[in-house]
């Protein structure tokens, strides 16, 4: 087939080179524009867009494309078979929708309906989800509502993070979509419709996410830590300081202890947790300070039992 790529992140790249190692033509990719990180704030280039430069593709990034003249007219020349969209960011317009005979074909970081959203695979791991998966689909106007084509399932283990996940959903998904595509080719996939009664939603990460609610029980904040590395993570507040739990797990506890209130013990740091659970503060940092273990904080830091952290 003819192709347009649209992707930004690494989690896109291993589908861009299996679809190109399937001989299929990539005649352009449109990624999001270069963005400046670090303290330095030096402009980066997409990882999609440096997986493209590599096979000596056209590369475009528009800041903006559904009022976009020249990239409209740049793809009806091009007359793509499919536009191919992989965590590119940006909602595709209808205009591009009705531009190719097969569709635009989205890859999904979850088993639709579930997850719905800009974070499936951080949302799924954060609600303690034990499997998850990737799925083509056919998109639509809506929010991940397009008709289904088709999905893996991808076991998520009990200490997998969100990037641990990440990765896997992304060497699954590429060979899916490459199935996907000789499949519609071969006129044998059918697009199945989602159930809007069974759709869960996956917003956008915002700090606050992070904040640790004491209140739920040790296994959901744990969850919730795994689902939301590298960011927002999470943290608490102590004696009106972040502390932030770069580790964390829960733990059987001989004693009840309320939520939110410490109990220190053998250089441990136990944290109450709802319905009488307990989580145990493996490596921490208070703000200002570096990054440490739970003893070295205890060691430098006059904390006592029954003091409480908050949110």
């Amino acid at each position: 087939m003819r192709l347009v790529f649209c992707g930004t992140p690494q989690f896109a790249v291993p589908v861009l080179e299996a679809v190109l190692d399937a001989n299929h033509e990539v005649a352009l990719v449109i990624t999001q524009p270069d963005r400046p990180v670090g303290r330095d704030q030096k402009l980066q280039a997409p990882p999609v867009k440096l997986t493209a430069l590599a096979h000596s593709i056209p590369v475009v990034q528009p800041e903006k494309i559904k009022t976009n003249a020249e990239l409209r007219a740049q793809l009806e020349v091009l007359a793509p078979d499919a536009i191919l969209v992989v965590a590119y960011g940006r909602i595709i317009p209808q205009w591009m929708l009705d531009l190719p005979r097969f569709g635009n074909i989205n890859l999904h970081g979850s088993l639709l309906p579930k997850y719905r959203g800009a974070a499936p695979i951080q949302w799924a791991v954060a609600s303690g989800e034990t499997v998850t998966g990737v799925t083509t689909m056919r998109l639509d106007a809506g929010l991940d509502t397009g008709p289904m084509l088709l999905a893996q399932v991808v076991p998520i283990g009990e200490e997998e993070t969100a990037p641990d996940v990440y990765e896997n959903l992304a060497e699954v998904g590429a060979p899916l979509m490459v199935e996907t595509l000789c499949r519609l080719e071969a006129g044998d996939l059918y697009p199945t419709a989602q159930d809007d009664a069974l759709a869960t939603h996956a917003p956008v990460l915002t700090r606050e996410d992070g904040a640790i609610d004491f209140n739920r029980t040790a296994k959901q904040i744990y969850d919730r830590w795994r689902g939301f590395q590298p960011w927002p993570g999470a943290f608490a507040r102590l004696r009106g300081k972040k502390l932030i739990a770069h580790r964390l797990h829960p733990v059987r506890h001989a004693q009840s202890i309320e939520p939110g209130i410490v109990h220190l013990h053998e250089g441990r740091l136990f944290v109450g947790c709802g319905e009488s659970t307990v989580v145990e503060l493996d490596e921490v940092q208070l703000e200002g300070k570096r990054r440490m273990s739970a003893a070295e904080l205890l060691r430098g830091y006059q904390m006592n039992s029954g003091e409480r952290l908050g949110e």
